[in-house]
């Protein structure tokens, strides 16, 4: 293994990692989340651990920032009156 490549990835994990904790609005979070997602991917994969990284890259990358997304968009949606209510 290369030791630059390892601290690079490590770097960019850290990084990553650091502005997910930063970020305050939750759909921007979920846009890092992703990107960390992708960091961690690369970082398993230059430790020689494909069957993670792979894993990491479909769990970590995709789904559960769609899965966050979707949960700030149905908090956020506004709700509609019905006629009876008013």
């Amino acid at each position: 293994m290369d030791d630059p490549l390892i601290v690079v990835a490590l770097l960019l994990v850290a990084a990553s990692a650091t502005a997910a904790v930063a970020t305050r609005d939750p759909s921007r979070q979920a846009l890092v989340l992703a990107v960390l997602g992708t960091a961690l991917a690369i970082l398993f994969t230059v430790f020689q651990a494909p069957d993670v990284a792979l894993s990491q890259l479909a769990v970590g990358s995709a789904l559960t920032p769609l899965l966050v997304m979707l949960s700030v968009r149905k908090v956020r949606r506004p709700r509609r009156r019905k006629e009876t209510d008013r």
